[in-house]
C-alpha cells in the first residue's frame, strides 16, 4: 500500500505536468494548486483536480506558504510536491507541512536550512571533507577587503541566501569591490529577502559540473553527473549527461564527495551537489547544494532509465532507498535544450503572449517536457521556460545529431523563443568538441549570430 494517495502539486508549468505524469503512472491522485493565471493551463487539464491557490502574482500564490498548506488541507491531500523554484527549498513550507500532518516531498527542514544558506553549506562541505573555492564572508567592507586581499582578484560576489545567478557579480579590481558589494546586496535582498553576500575566487576556466544524489536519510547513491556550463549571466541554457571530457579519476572523486556530503547531512530526497571543475588544474571545488529536483533532471533520467519523481515520492513516504550504487548504470548520452519565451535579438527580453501553433518533435530518443500547446497563453508573471527538448543517443555525437534534427522539427509560433540560439549553438565547433567553460556562451554570443541574437 502506498503512503501517498492524493498529492498536491504546488507549482506550475512543465514541472507540474511532469509530476502529474508520474502520479498517473503510479495511481496517485494529482491535485494542482494553480494561480488565477494558470487555472486553464495544460497542467490544470492534466491533473485529476484543480484548486485555486491565489491571484496571479507569485507572492500571493506560489510563494504563499499558508495558502499552499490551506489548499492541501482543503482537498484532503496526503502530501505536497513543491517542484523546483518558488517554495521548493523553503524550510518554512517543509515545517508547515509537518505541522499540518502532510508529507513534504523533499528534504527535511533541517537539511533545507543547512544548505539554503550558502555560507552554512560551505561549512558543512568542509566538515564532510569537500574542497571549497577560496573565499569568505563579506559582512562589512573592511572584512570583504581582507578576504579579497587573501583570495586575490578577480573574484565573485555571491548571495548567501539564493541562487540562479541573482546577487552574483564579478569584481575584477579593488576599486570595483565596494560598489559591487552594494549592488549585489541590493539584488540579493530584493530576490531573496536576504542582503548577505560572500566572496569566492573567480576561476576563469571553470566548468559547472553537478552530481545528482538520492538519499533516504541514512544511505545515499549517486545518479551520475551533468554539465551545466552553457550559461548566460549564470542562468543555464543547455545541460548534458554525463559531463564530457572529465578525467575518470576526477569524476569518481566528485561522486564520492557528493555522497560524503549527503551522508553528512543525513539527506533525504533528491539533491544536486554543484561543483566548479577547474579544467586547467584538473581539480574541483564545492559550490552549493540544491535541495530539490532540478530543471535538468530529464538528462539524468534518460541515461539512468530512472523516474526521479517516483524515487522522490518513495523516499518521502519513508521507504528505504530502492537502489544500491551498483544498480545505477549509465547508458549513452543525453542533452537538454531549454526553450524559453525570450527574444535573443532584444537581449533575451521575455516574450509573453498567446501561442498560436505548437509542433513538437517525436521519435526514438526524443523527449519534450512542456506545458504549452496551440492556444496557450504565456503570462508575464513567471519564468519564461516553455519546453525542454531532451534527446538521448548512443554517445555524445549521436545525441547532438538527434538534438539538431529535433530542433529543426520544433515549431512554437506566436511568441519569440530561444530555439534559433540552440540551433546555432549545436552547430558551433567549440561546443561540439565538448568541455566548454562557463564563459563560453558569452564568447559564442559575441560571434557571428546575425539573425539569431
Amino acid at each position: 500500500m502506498r503512503g501517498i494517495h492524493r498529492l498536491l502539486i504546488a507549482n506550475r508549468g512543465e514541472i507540474a505536468a511532469r509530476v502529474i505524469r508520474t502520479c498517473t503512472r503510479l495511481g496517485i491522485e494529482s491535485v494542482l494548486a494553480a494561480s488565477d493565471a494558470d487555472l486553464d493551463a495544460l497542467p490544470a487539464r492534466l491533473a485529476d483536480r484543480v484548486v485555486r491557490l491565489g491571484p496571479a502574482p507569485a507572492a500571493q500564490s506560489y510563494l504563499d506558504v499558508a495558502a499552499v498548506v490551506a489548499a492541501a488541507r482543503t482537498v484532503g491531500a496526503d502530501a505536497v510536491h513543491p517542484g523546483y523554484g518558488f517554495l521548493s527549498e523553503n524550510p518554512a513550507l517543509a515545517r508547515a507541512c509537518a505541522d499540518a500532518g502532510l508529507v513534504f516531498v523533499g528534504p527535511t527542514a533541517a537539511s533545507l536550512e543547512a544548505v539554503g544558506d550558502k555560507l552554512r553549506a560551505r561549512a558543512h562541505a568542509v566538515a564532510a571533507g569537500l574542497p571549497v573555492v577560496p573565499g569568505g564572508e563579506a559582512g562589512y567592507l573592511a572584512g570583504a577587503r581582507a578576504v579579497a586581499a587573501e583570495v586575490g582578484y578577480p573574484l565573485l560576489v555571491k548571495a548567501v541566501g539564493g541562487g540562479g545567478g541573482r546577487g552574483m557579480k564579478l569584481v575584477r579590481a579593488a576599486a570595483e569591490l565596494a560598489p559591487t558589494l552594494d549592488l549585489a546586496g541590493s539584488e540579493a535582498a530584493a530576490a531573496f529577502g536576504d542582503p548577505r553576500v560572500y566572496l569566492e575566487r573567480f576561476v576563469a576556466s571553470g566548468r559547472h559540473v553537478e552530481v545528482q544524489v538520492l538519499g533516504d536519510g541514512t544511505r545515499a547513491v549517486s545518479l551520475g553527473d551533468r554539465d551545466c556550463s552553457v550559461q548566460r549571466r549564470y542562468q543555464k541554457l543547455l545541460e548534458e549527461a554525463p559531463a564530457p571530457l572529465i578525467p575518470e579519476r576526477v569524476r569518481a572523486e566528485m561522486a564520492s564527495a557528493a555522497l560524503a556530503l549527503a551522508v553528512h547531512l543525513g539527506y533525504r530526497g533528491l539533491g544536486t551537489v554543484e561543483m566548479l571543475y577547474d579544467r586547467e588544474r584538473e581539480t574541483f571545488y564545492f559550490l552549493e547544494m540544491n535541495a530539490r529536483i532540478q530543471v535538468e533532471h530529464p538528462v539524468t533520467e534518460l541515461v539512468t532509465g530512472l523516474d526521479l519523481v517516483a524515487e522522490q515520492l518513495a523516499v518521502a513516504e519513508g521507504l528505504p532507498l530502492r537502489l544500491r550504487q551498483e544498480d545505477v548504470v549509465l547508458t549513452g548520452h543525453a542533452v537538454e535544450c531549454r526553450i524559453n519565451a525570450e527574444d535573443p535579438a532584444a537581449g533575451f527580453r521575455p516574450s509573453p503572449g498567446r501561442i498560436d501553433r505548437v509542433v513538437l518533435p517525436a521519435g526514438e530518443g526524443i523527449r519534450v517536457d512542456t506545458h504549452v500547446q496551440g492556444g496557450s497563453v504565456v503570462p508575464p508573471f513567471y519564468d519564461s521556460l516553455l519546453a525542454k527538448l531532451v534527446v538521448h543517443g548512443a554517445d555524445r555525437a549521436d545525441a547532438l545529431a538527434r538534438a539538431r534534427a529535433a530542433l529543426d522539427l520544433l515549431r512554437i509560433e506566436g511568441v519569440t523563443t530561444t530555439a534559433p540560439v540552440h540551433r546555432a549553438l549545436l552547430a558551433d565547433p567549440e561546443f561540439a568538441a565538448g568541455g566548454v567553460d562557463t564563459a563560453f556562451f558569452e564568447r559564442f554570443l559575441s560571434g557571428d549570430l546575425a539573425g539569431v541574437a
